[in-house]
């Protein structure tokens, strides 16, 4: 018989980006829906992660960009 495993994320919060609403539970789409998140306070600063995240892509980018090209 197999066990269907399913993580129970209602008490995990969640950041909404089109409207900045963070709450509990899943109440909207995975297509609007960041998270899940231990806290509320994580929930809320995800958009301040996804920015750092960013920048650091952009920066490994640039990195990237330059390799094999001699110095002059």
């Amino acid at each position: 018989k197999r066990r269907k495993i399913v993580s129970d994320n209602s008490s995990k919060w969640y950041y909404q980006p089109s409207t900045g609403t963070v709450f509990q539970g899943k109440k909207t789409g995975w297509d609007d829906r960041m998270g899940p998140y231990d806290s509320e306070e994580e929930a809320r600063a995800a958009m301040e992660k996804v920015a750092e995240r960013n920048k650091a892509a952009d920066d490994w980018d640039e990195e990237d960009d330059d390799w094999g090209v001699a110095e002059k």
